[in-house]
């Protein structure tokens, strides 16, 4: 599975949302802030054991960060700067996430693994970019060496982590420590993926 493959398709769920927000007049970069504000603040729920509270308010922080694209591209306001913030927003509550899930449901260990895996996983994609190329930008998106290469990325990481927070605020099916478990090895392996994957294409020596 890799939602991001199919970023075209689900796109046409949540766009017109967007340009509802666009016409507040809210910019982009603010609707990020607030994405990253929202996700400190799941962070704290969770540390606190507050599993349900923690999956609502990443799942609207998850929301945030797909309505400051859209509203960008129909404000016409997109910017090399605001492409950068986004990627350091996203990683930073994809880490203050993951830091207070682990320390609250896992163990130190594991946690370093799943806050690496998931910053590397990530990062492996401006690597492959300055390194080899990209065929094309499309208003702010990349059509990278990546895309569509890697099972389980960012999308899939905090749906599955909103899907085993209700389970922990349930108790069934091992909650959030089970979950955090197999999360951090999907991350895992599809960082194996990528990192497979290039090795396999581009391991040659340059012209």
């Amino acid at each position: 599975m890799n939602l991001t493959s199919k970023r075209k398709s689900i796109k046409k769920i949540y766009e017109p949302i967007g340009v509802i927000f666009a016409k507040t007049h809210i910019t982009p970069n603010a609707i990020t802030v607030i994405s990253v504000i929202v996700g400190i603040l799941s962070a704290f729920a969770f540390f606190n054991h507050k599993p349900l509270t923690g999956a609502v308010l990443l799942f609207m922080s998850g929301f945030f960060d797909l309505m400051d694209g859209v509203v960008a591209r129909e404000t016409d306001r997109s910017s090399k700067f605001g492409a950068v913030f986004d990627w350091l927003a996203d990683k930073i509550v994809d880490g203050v996430i993951l830091f207070s899930i682990g320390l609250t449901y896992s163990t130190p260990v594991l946690t370093i693994i799943a806050v690496l895996a998931s910053m590397l996983h990530t990062f492996i994609k401006p690597v492959a970019y300055a390194e080899i190329g990209f065929a094309s930008r499309e208003k702010g998106k990349i059509d990278d060496p990546l895309e569509g290469i890697g099972f389980f990325g960012r999308p899939e990481t905090l749906l599955s982590i909103v899907v085993f927070s209700i389970f922990e605020h349930f108790h069934i099916f091992g909650g959030l420590q089970t979950g955090f478990t197999i999360i951090t090895a999907l991350m895992v392996l599809s960082l194996l993926q990528r990192i497979i994957y290039l090795y396999i294409k581009y391991n040659k020596d340059y012209d």
